[in-house]
């Protein structure tokens, strides 16, 4: 093994897993999670009633996701508004959720989820789904499974998880990290998300989903572990 994470942890190690749920009071539903100095929220609005009425599926609500970096969220202040990125990212984010979700439940309506990314140190779409997962849930929005996702790489021809900036941007002899994103539903242990960014050989690719499977098991326990706090506190509350 050539290359060392240079924040001393094991390949198959993520960074300090945050993740919260009930952060944003005046949202239907919400969330925080977070991978190190990555801080993704996500705030749910809705079902409601889509409009103009044209647009409404009499069979099932429609999922609407935006994702966006904060101005502050790096360390040279990126420009304000959408971009060709973000735009992408929503798109993705979509996708990734939408087989979690049971919205035949809720025809005719729309169920918004805005992501926002207040650090970034590069896994921010996988922080970004976590979050979102379980905003949905807080919501109430009926959903077969949670779901989970994690960015694999391969660095200097050695699979880790969870990788960071200057992972990303490592080099050697000429060949550059390959970046992919993977996201799960973890009941059934079906993908939901797959993208690649770079070359990669077939037994290393299995090898990634291997690692990235048994990485999002460990964060569906902290999703989990949130929801149930969220729980707890309302039901001592009405005991108060």
């Amino acid at each position: 093994m050539t290359y060392k994470r240079s924040d001393g942890r094991e390949a198959d190690e993520t960074r300090k897993i945050r993740a919260e749920v009930g952060v944003v009071p005046r949202a239907d539903g919400s969330a925080l999670f977070a991978f190190g100095d990555t801080i993704a929220i996500a705030a749910v609005y809705g079902p409601k009633p889509l409009h103009p009425q044209h647009l409404q599926n009499p069979e099932k609500g429609l999922l609407r996701c935006y994702y966006d970096m904060m101005s502050f969220s790096v360390g040279e202040r990126k420009r304000p508004g959408p971009s060709r990125r973000s735009s992408e990212i929503s798109f993705v984010t979509t996708n990734a959720l939408m087989p979690a979700l049971q919205l035949g439940n809720f025809p005719g309506t729309v169920v918004d989820v805005c992501i926002s990314i207040l650090q970034a140190n590069a896994g921010t779409r996988c922080a970004g789904i976590n979050a979102a997962s379980m905003a949905l849930a807080h919501a109430g929005i009926s959903m077969s499974d949670l779901v989970t996702a994690v960015s694999v790489g391969q660095i200097d021809g050695q699979i880790a998880v969870d990788l960071t900036k200057e992972e990303e941007d490592y080099e050697s002899g000429g060949e550059k990290t390959t970046d992919i994103p993977i996201s799960f539903l973890p009941l059934s242990g079906k993908i939901s998300l797959l993208q690649l960014d770079g070359g990669i050989k077939a037994e290393k690719l299995k090898e990634a989903i291997e690692i990235a499977q048994k990485t999002c098991s460990k964060i569906y326990e902290e999703q989990k572990k949130a929801l149930k706090n969220i729980i707890s506190r309302k039901e001592e509350k009405i005991k108060e």
